[in-house]
């Protein structure tokens, strides 16, 4: 693939919050520990600490969860390493969306395996583990059960309810695996095979990533949630992640910045086969929403101690979480995950947990020859596929019309003479004045609407290149959101299999700008 770059000011897609943070603007510093930059991991190194024993669990838990798949050299060897006090890991994680959902799931794994290879080669004396975060306990369905390839969306309809790990691929699931034969192998031997959707994502993110090394970890695992236990009981019986991310949340929104995370008194969900519901303090103990279900403060400490697994984080706590279980360094994430993880420093600190280098994942737009050719015909460059086609339509229609087409000279003229003749007239008669007024309004109206129509007319004339602006836009911007957060892998990796490598050979995950790829397939 033939790599261009833009800057991602210029694309029109990303907050201003999250253009700040990677500016390193002066006052978002106290919200973080480390500017997202190569030297600041000499730093990060130096001060993750992660005991013998935590590595022990950690690498126990791993090679439990693999137990029943082949594992390649690569994924055993990094499972391994792990017991090291010199190898680290740089993560990643997402939502179990079918078939990996929109292109920003591959793209968040790929920029973890650079980010893995790029420290390899700048820190020798360690070793470098991606990590790749399933959000198995995750309860969503909706957001998930989906992917949309040529436009045409292939929907899972299942009224399983609780974690969406845990949902079964049954009948109704079978029934939709039919609709999508057209996919690769990859994926429907994964499918096919599998019991759960944990399972099968672990298979085809394993198959798809597996020889570069990608470890996939499942939090829902009652060995790494008993590592959490302190942080459960604090939650929920002295609500200190919430006083914490609160006062952060207060402080960005006193800066101009809007919260993407709203904290709450208590961060978890009880988690059981078939739910995943918040737990609410109540007068006396605790109580489970939408169930019956409810806990003495006793019952609940020994709930905790016993079976520390029915306890799920929300979007609080899952950071802290994962930075507890792993010996860390890094987190890939979209521009609305890297900002959010700035609310939640104090709570961070609060545990005496090292707070990690918050990278945004690479972005990337894929063209295909279709698109090249059009950009070619119109003589755009690749900034201008970032355009707002109507506002480019006003200015291109302009510019190229055979006549005057908006009137001004001509509104220029009658409002003159409307003016000049009111105020003659207004010597006569003082309401005269008022009446070429009027009558000046009324003209420039029929004017305005004689230049709608001579637009029109230029539309027509020049549809051929506005046509091709609008299918460019379709293309990369489809139905109005960027082609990564909408279009499935597939789109590409049908025709093109070595998708992921090309990938793997353009991104460089300390590139903050948008990659603008000319697919040859």
């Amino acid at each position: 693939m033939k790599k261009h770059c833009v800057e991602l000011h210029q694309t029109g897609q990303f907050s201003q919050f999250f253009l700040d943070y990677i500016g390193g603007k002066d006052e978002l510093a106290p919200f973080y520990t480390h500017y997202p930059k190569l030297e600041s991991f000499r730093q990060a190194i130096e001060q993750k600490t992660f005991s013998e024993g935590n590595r022990k669990v950690l690498v126990d838990a791993l090679q439990t969860q693999y137990a029943n798949q082949e594992v390649g050299s690569a994924v055993s060897s990094n499972i391994e390493s792990l017991a090291s006090d010199r190898t680290f890991t740089v993560t990643t994680g997402h939502q179990l969306n079918l078939f990996t959902g929109p292109l920003y799931f591959i793209y968040k794994i790929v920029s973890t395996i650079n980010l893995a290879k790029k420290l390899a080669e700048t820190y020798p004396d360690y070793k470098f583990v991606p990590i790749y975060w399933m959000a198995t306990e995750d309860h969503d369905f909706d957001e998930i059960n989906y992917f949309k390839l040529d436009g045409k969306k292939y929907q899972w309809d299942s009224d399983q309810t609780g974690a969406v790990g845990d949902f079964e691929l049954d009948k109704s699931f079978k029934e939709f695996l039919k609709s999508v034969a057209f996919a690769p192998e990859v994926f429907l031997e994964a499918y096919s095979s599998s019991k759960t959707l944990a399972e099968a994502v672990r298979k085809y993110v394993n198959s798809l990533f597996g020889e570069e090394g990608l470890v996939i970890v499942d939090g829902d695992d009652a060995k790494l949630k008993r590592e959490f236990t302190e942080v459960i009981l604090a939650d929920l019986f002295e609500h200190t992640p919430f006083e914490k991310s609160t006062a952060a949340t207060d402080a960005l929104e006193e800066l101009g910045y809007s919260s993407q995370i709203f904290p709450r008194e208590v961060n978890f969900f009880y988690l059981d086969k078939g739910v995943r519901e918040r737990i609410e303090k109540m007068e006396s103990g605790f109580g489970i929403v939408n169930t019956d279900l409810r806990f003495t403060n006793e019952e609940m400490r020994a709930l905790i101690e016993k079976d520390p697994e029915r306890f799920s984080p929300n979007v609080v706590l899952r950071p802290l979480y994962q930075e507890i279980i792993l010996p860390n360094l890094a987190y890939l994430g979209g521009p609305a995950e890297v900002v959010y993880w700035l609310q939640l420093k104090g709570v961070f600190d609060h545990f005496e947990v090292p707070f990690p280098v918050l990278l945004p994942r690479n972005f990337a737009l894929i063209i295909n020859e279709k698109v090249q050719r059009k950009m070619g015909q119109l003589n755009w460059e690749v900034e201008d596929l970032f355009v707002d086609v109507e506002h480019w339509k006003k200015t291109f229609v302009k510019a190229e019309a055979s006549i005057d087409i908006e009137l001004d000279k001509q509104k220029e003229i009658v409002s003159t003479l409307f003016d000049k003749k009111g105020k003659e007239a207004a010597h006569l008669e003082k309401s005269l004045e008022s009446a070429f007024e009027a009558g000046k309004v009324r003209s420039l109206k029929i004017i305005d609407q004689m230049a709608r129509k001579l637009r029109k007319a230029e539309e027509r004339r020049l549809h051929t290149q506005i046509e091709r602006a609008c299918c460019i836009e379709e293309l990369v911007k489809p139905g109005g959101s960027p082609q990564e957060r909408v279009v499935n892998m597939m789109q590409f990796y049908l025709s093109n299999p070595d998708l992921i490598l090309e990938l793997l050979d353009c991104f460089d995950p300390l590139d903050f700008r948008m990659m603008v790829l000319e697919n040859e397939s």
